[in-house]
């Protein structure tokens, strides 16, 4: 018969399954069950056996669609493949092909925690802009139009280095899935960041030093945050160092904090003098917080505050230090190294006290600590920084 809405409808369930053929239909057919569900179904030719492919139940698909399906099969057939096996094929890829929730979990796990002591910043990202629009999305699915799409809606919002971030993480995530064999291709391929950024050089004047550290206690930010600023502008550190610190690291009777090599950016242990301006700093942190592990608790969970947290506060005090120049907190760090090597700081030891990582030559061979370098210098720094900021604002 030749199928049409009429035919089908009037197709009666038997006592046993049968088949029913459209003529001219090159194997095309309905199956009809003894409980009256019907299936089209495409009988055909293999290497010499007879193979079946379901194609669907009559009340899931239309006629339509099921014929647009055979002439699929039939070309299949043509370039000489198997479509019962391709079909196979494509069901188990389905099922190990990863969503991109489960490629983020992965990469977070075995790549990210592993390689990054900034790890939680790539989950903050993936959080906020990825998940929410392709969680369930396969991961082979995203295409590259997808992701400049992505990108377009971060940069309006007007978070153009963030979206410079954002595509870096999916970069990131995206070839770990190709060196891993989960995927085969990354979407990321050819797409440039869509801000342009320059190095930042913003360092306060002494001016604004002592207009910086007078107008801190009137800032919108927690008192805690406030220590954390001026500590962060003592000890010359790296924000996320500091934010992650526990008082077991901290040795204020011997002024010592260590950063152990699992912190510390270049992963190697680091000491920092704790000069006497500092030490009063972190005396007056302890007695906020006297039961806490952390220097810095986050108010709402038993961890620490985070980087994110203490940049935005900055952001949200901006007016009250009107008078300057907007600054981030990584700022303070480099004003910090700058005004080290004004005062008559060697630049080596500077880099020492930033922990920064050398490859010359030199330096392989050089086994000298600095410590006591440093700590000369951090006191140096320190009582500079006291003196400065006693003096009135209008020297």
């Amino acid at each position: 018969m030749k199928f049409t809405a009429l035919t089908i409808r009037q197709l009666q369930p038997k006592q046993k399954r049968y088949m029913v053929f459209e003529e001219g239909g090159g194997g095309f057919a309905i199956r009809v069950n003894a409980s009256g569900t019907m299936t089209y179904v495409l009988v055909y030719r293999y290497q010499n056996k007879h193979r079946y492919y379901t194609i669907g139940v009559v009340d899931m698909i239309s006629l339509k669609e099921a014929r647009a399906k055979v002439k699929e099969i039939l070309y299949q057939l043509e370039k000489g493949l198997d479509p019962a096996t391709e079909k196979q094929l494509a069901a188990t890829k389905e099922l190990t092909d990863p969503t991109v929730a489960m490629l983020v979990d992965e990469y977070i796990e075995k790549w990210a925690k592993v390689r990054k002591k900034s790890w939680q910043e790539d989950q903050r990202i993936l959080n906020l802009d990825v998940l929410p629009l392709w969680k369930n999305r396969k991961a082979s699915s995203i295409k590259r139009r997808e992701v400049n799409l992505l990108l377009e809606s971060i940069v309006e919002r007007g978070a153009r280095i963030a979206a410079n971030r954002t595509l870096s993480v999916i970069r990131r995530m995206y070839n770990f899935a190709v060196e891993r064999d989960i995927l085969e291709t990354t979407p990321c391929l050819g797409i440039k960041a869509p801000a342009k950024e320059t190095q930042r050089d913003r360092m306060l004047s002494k001016t604004e030093l002592k207009i910086f550290w007078e107008k801190l206690d009137q800032a919108k930010m927690s008192l805690e945050v406030q220590l954390l600023l001026k500590l962060l502008l003592i000890t010359a550190q790296r924000l996320g160092e500091l934010v992650t610190a526990r008082w077991p690291e901290i040795n204020i009777q011997e002024q010592l904090w260590t950063i152990s090599g699992t912190k510390a950016k270049n992963g190697y242990e680091h000491y920092v003098h704790l000069s006497p301006p500092a030490t009063e700093l972190l005396q007056e942190l302890k007695q906020l917080h006297p039961d806490s592990e952390w220097l810095f608790p986050s108010p709402f969970k038993d961890v620490h505050i985070t980087p994110e947290a203490v940049a935005r506060a900055v952001v949200r005090s901006q007016e009250t230090f009107n008078e300057i120049k907007a600054f981030t907190p990584h700022d303070l760090r480099r004003t910090a190294a700058s005004h080290m090597t004004a005062i008559g700081i060697p630049r080596l030891v500077v880099s020492k006290i930033l922990n920064h990582t050398e490859t010359s030559v030199t330096a392989i061979y050089d086994r000298h600590s600095y410590d006591i370098e440093k700590k000369q210098a951090l006191v140096k720094w320190g009582n500079y920084l006291t003196n400065l900021i006693s003096e009135p604002i209008n020297q």
